[in-house]
């Protein structure tokens, strides 16, 4: 008999809310086959003995191979998988939803580069993995902590068409013309027969399936991606652009002129319009969204409540769920709709769907005229300075004692005072303007996130970058920006 390898398996790829590995480098097939008897015992340990677990996986050339090592695991503790094949995120939360299962597992890396292979997993509807369940997982696995069963396994075919006929729905009256760009990822076969079964007239972007991504990575804040659709929209005169990452449930935004609409931004139009009809809505938005959510003068007339709260997709997922919240936004795309709209997961074409409806319902006016219509703030993009695992957590709290101690001592940030420090999630320090920093740490991968906006001009937005930065090269421990201002 052949010798069975040694499961070999980086810790640090158990993240705050995902696993993400380099594979076969940080993860091999038989560390990955544990990670199903981990995941298996613990999907065991809080339904039944003999649970339903919709597994899925995305378009990468390893992906397959991925999921029949974790779907070998699972069964070993006796779930009963049921595999929805090539599919989208929001694709297999859906999916548990409509079939009525008691777990997920996606394997996916998303918008990470190719080598990258991962797992989003859940086990309450509509919810992804908890901190406190990852850490829990990740102890299960290293002690080997495994039930035993006798699973099955099940293929659901055509389930795509299934979940596709479900957002197809949501029809709009008026024509809309969208360059749809998906970066050869797994939402080109998704996304533009949504946006047409809805009623939109679409442009094709790279949607053709290409495990490679032979133009860049299908990231909605890559700027490479972003250009290229602000290229299409203008030479196509489209009214929007849309942009989705490589697992779909992310949306980037490019207006009718060719400008990228920061995520925020968009959620706050959203947001907006949606205010109308439902009256003394909560909305919640993560730490790195822009400060206008909370000085909106349509959401106030509305009586709308927003909260701030953690950045991380299963963060914002059940902050809205425990809010009862109509809506949660995050920065980098991720958008989670609540009943009467969806059922609390992130997914970018039922996002795109809510920003061709807010289009539909003012079919007088442009995406950059309602843009217009909300202060203009200034706002640097989501960068990422390089930061081991090891250290981003201790620089993050370093950085929080020292901002506490900059209000504490009444100093001025660009010639501002500090007004107020939110630690929900790192630290976001507010100037008396409004303008603000943030500093955490990368929940997936090993650097810090730094975001600033001003509410009065790029320069003030560069200063407060700026005075953020040389208090991390004062560390030592800080390396280069994946991109600068």
């Amino acid at each position: 008999m052949p010798k069975t390898e040694t499961a070999h398996i980086n810790p640090n790829g158990f993240r705050e809310y995902d696993a993400r590995w380099l594979y076969p480098k940080d993860i091999n097939q038989e560390g990955i086959k544990n990670i199903g008897r981990g995941l298996g015992s613990q999907i065991v340990s809080k339904t039944n003995q003999s649970p339903r677990v919709i597994v899925g996986h995305d378009y990468r050339s390893y992906s397959e191979e991925v999921k029949k090592k974790l779907i070998e695991g699972l069964i070993d503790t006796g779930c009963n998988i049921e595999d929805i094949g090539l599919a989208l995120s929001p694709t297999a939360y859906f999916a548990q939803f409509h079939l009525n299962a008691d777990a997920v597992a996606m394997v996916t890396a998303s918008h990470n580069e190719n080598g990258w292979t991962g797992i989003k997993m859940g086990i309450e509807k509509g919810l992804t993995h908890s901190d406190t369940e990852m850490k829990e997982l990740k102890n299960i696995v290293f002690k080997k902590k495994f039930v035993n069963g006798k699973g099955s396994y099940k293929e659901i075919k055509k389930f795509k068409d299934i979940y596709i006929a479900s957002l197809i729905k949501n029809k709009i009256k008026n024509k809309i013309k969208a360059v749809v760009a998906c970066g050869n990822g797994t939402a080109g076969i998704f996304a533009p027969k949504v946006l047409k079964g809805i009623g939109c007239e679409v442009i094709e972007l790279d949607c053709n399936l290409d495990y490679n991504f032979p133009k860049y990575n299908p990231n909605p804040e890559d700027l490479k991606m972003l250009r290229a659709l602000s290229n299409s929209v203008k030479k196509n005169k489209a009214n929007i652009g849309f942009a989705f990452d490589g697992d779909g449930d992310r949306l980037g935004v490019v207006d009718d002129i060719g400008n990228e609409i920061f995520s925020d931004k968009i959620g706050l139009l959203i947001s907006r319009n949606l205010s109308f009809e439902h009256k003394n809505s909560k909305f919640i938005v993560d730490i790195k969204s822009t400060g206008l959510f909370k000085t909106d003068e349509v959401l106030k007339k509305n009586s709308c409540k927003t909260i701030y709260w953690k950045t991380g997709h299963s963060y914002i997922k059940r902050k809205v769920n425990k809010e009862k919240a109509l809506a949660g936004f995050e920065k980098s795309g991720h958008f989670f709709f609540n009943k009467p709209l969806g059922l609390g997961y992130d997914d970018g074409i039922l996002s795109a769907i809510q920003v061709c409806k807010l289009l539909d319902k003012n079919s007088s006016k442009k995406i950059s005229d309602l843009l217009d219509e909300i202060p203009k703030t200034y706002q640097s993009p989501t960068m990422a300075p390089h930061c081991n695992d090891a250290e981003k957590y201790k620089i993050v709290d370093v950085m929080t004692q020292k901002f506490r101690e900059l209000f504490e001592k009444k100093t001025r940030i660009a010639g501002i005072l500090i007004s107020e420090i939110l630690t929900i999630n790192g630290v976001r320090f507010i100037l008396e303007n409004g303008s603000w920093g943030l500093i955490r740490a990368s929940s997936n991968k090993p650097s810090l996130v730094v975001v600033t906006e001003s509410f009065q001009s790029t320069d003030e937005m560069k200063a407060i970058f700026s005075f953020i930065d040389n208090l991390l090269k004062a560390t030592g421990k800080v390396g280069e920006y994946d991109q600068k201002i």
